[in-house]
């Protein structure tokens, strides 16, 4: 027996059988029967609702779906990506700009030059430390992040005109003992250089390390004393 069926599409009636219909074409879903539509050529799908719809529109409409998930979650992840690259850039620090003091205290006031330090300390009437270091040095970048955390070596630095080297001068007095980094020296307004200020090793008298920072603040003091003992 043959049941009547209507294309929801088309308003086009058309007859099925039961089990089979046009070369034997059979869908099934949610055990629903299927038809063959004569006028379209194409077969359809009872659906719970009672309508009749094409298998290809069917088929379109889930792949769209599909399409469209899809593009909803790459859409997720892009936003979350963006959401953490923008939390670590806000929370990283912004880099300072390179300064005269290189890292070795940017609240102090640092000299250009040998020549200028030397001629500020004669008529400010201050002694002058120099500091030879290179970037590129561990010991240098241990001894300089110590010093620049020391507080009170960072306010008796105060007293002094004060100059940091990357680059070896051609005074060889600044150099008593040969040329090495980290070393430093202490010069008066005399302009003299201080070679009786000295470190705690018998082959590099002005070096220091990071565990040395107290004995530098100590000859930092002893510099100032000296000052003012000689005037």
């Amino acid at each position: 027996m043959g049941k009547i069926g209507k294309c929801s599409s088309l308003g086009i009636v058309f007859k099925f059988k039961a089990h089979g219909w046009r070369q034997g074409v059979q869908r099934c879903i949610n055990r629903q029967e299927g038809a063959w539509c004569s006028h379209c050529d194409q077969e359809h799908l009872r659906t719970p609702a009672g309508t009749w719809l094409s298998t290809q529109g069917a088929a379109m409409e889930k792949s769209y779906v599909s399409v469209f998930l899809l593009l909803v979650a790459i859409s997720f992840v892009l936003a979350k990506d963006i959401g953490k690259k923008e939390t670590k850039e806000t929370s990283t620090k912004p880099k300072l700009p390179q300064t005269l003091s290189r890292g070795w205290g940017d609240q102090l006031i640092w000299t250009q030059t040998y020549e200028e330090a030397l001629f500020r300390a004669k008529n400010s009437n201050k002694p002058l430390m120099i500091i030879h270091h290179l970037d590129d040095c561990p010991h240098s970048q241990a001894l300089k992040k110590v010093f620049a955390e020391h507080k009170e070596i960072q306010k008796l630095a105060e007293k002094f005109i004060l100059l940091n080297l990357v680059y070896e001068t051609t005074d060889k007095n600044l150099a008593p003992d040969g040329q090495y980094v980290p070393r430093i020296l202490f010069i008066d307004p005399s302009l003299t250089v201080r070679a009786d200020i000295t470190g705690r090793y018998s082959n590099r008298l002005y070096a220091y390390e990071p565990s040395d920072i107290s004995l530098l603040y100590s000859n930092m003091q002893k510099a100032l004393k000296l000052l003012k003992t000689e005037l």
